[in-house]
């Protein structure tokens, strides 16, 4: 009777210790999303003010499922299931939240990397058109004993820097690389009125000469384009917003019909930059039945080895990329020439 009962509690024991919650993450494959589709029987994009053109085919936006961190927790069990399925990845939480991070912080973060996302993508898009619009550069914070302390404010806008005109961020950091230290003559608009300052910028760890201000796009756009996507956040659907922008306000259908997914921040200036969770992405995307992915060049370490069957992915890094490759398999030329991701 008493080895019963051990044995029984041993059990009880065990089930509870694969029950209970461990600090770690799961990342899967989440849903993709056409932008030059609808999702919840609205356009995903919708443009007023210009001419916009129906287009056929695909062009996805690709999710991952993050459970664990603020998300609520992982068990052990469930980590170990995802250790052993290959379109699933587990990292320590720390390495994905910082520690503290509630579910209210993360999604207020995760909605405002969307907004600017979105802005972006309008920015690059118009841009790779060639279509002028408006933009400035705002300080949106003030670092932890910043060089600028008492010179600049929040919602300044910069006009210029060692008597350059500011049109991008590329500006501002050439200009301080270039003068290696010396003070800098910055004339910002404020409140209306125009303020000049002398900063002497800081060294970082990294060797680069900063202001200690964080800064912001400001856009003046000639028509308004609305992005509509309800549960999906962050900064990683730039790219492909980018170039659903572009379908949707050109004539013709920029994927000749084609299915094609992908993912990658954007800058204004059409620069894709790296994401996490791409290997789930991937995964999402070919379940979907996408034959060709978009992937930035700074996650190829992460792509090689993960790709799906059937799946091609291009190495991309910037939006011109992109659509270089969209534009080749929509005319059905051979498109095994195109950048890809390999091993070191």
């Amino acid at each position: 009777m008493a080895m019963l009962v051990s044995g029984a509690l041993a059990v009880l024991l065990g089930i509870a210790a694969v029950a209970l919650p461990v600090p770690y993450v799961v990342e899967s494959p989440g849903p993709t999303f056409n932008t030059i589709g609808s999702d919840n029987g609205k356009p995903v994009i919708s443009v007023t003010g210009h001419e916009s053109f129906p287009a056929k085919g695909n062009l996805d936006l690709t999710t991952v499922y993050i459970n664990g961190g603020p998300n609520g927790p992982v068990s052990l069990l469930e980590a170990f299931q995802a250790w052993l399925d290959g379109s699933k990845a587990v990292y320590p939480e720390e390495l994905i939240y910082p520690k503290g991070t509630t579910k209210e912080e993360s999604e207020q973060e995760s909605a405002l990397a969307m907004t600017s996302s979105q802005e972006n993508a309008v920015a690059a898009a118009l841009k790779e058109l060639g279509i002028s619009y408006e933009q400035k550069l705002e300080v949106a914070e003030l670092s932890e004993n910043s060089a600028s302390e008492g010179k600049l404010r929040k919602g300044d806008t910069f006009t210029s820097i060692n008597g350059k005109a500011v049109t991008s961020l590329a500006v501002i950091q050439s200009e301080l690389a270039a003068t290696a230290g010396a003070p800098a003559a910055v004339a910002v608009q404020r409140d209306g009125k125009a303020v000049s300052v002398s900063i002497t910028p800081r060294k970082s760890e990294s060797g680069r000469w900063l202001l200690g201000v964080a800064l912001q796009y400001k856009f003046t756009f000639p028509f308004d384009v609305k992005i509509s996507l309800e549960d999906v956040g962050g900064p990683s659907a730039g790219m492909m917003f980018a170039l659903g922008i572009m379908d949707s306000v050109t004539p013709g259908d920029l994927t000749g019909g084609k299915h094609i997914a992908g993912t990658g921040t954007i800058s204004p200036e059409g620069v894709v930059g790296p994401i996490g969770g791409i290997a789930q992405k991937m995964h999402g995307a070919r379940a979907e039945g996408a034959t060709m992915f978009l992937a930035p060049a700074a996650n190829c370490e992460d792509v090689v080895g993960h790709i799906p069957d059937g799946l091609q992915v291009v190495k991309v890094e910037t939006l011109d990329d992109a659509e270089t490759a969209v534009k080749r398999l929509a005319a059905g030329e051979d498109t095994s020439g195109l950048p890809a991701c390999t091993k070191n």
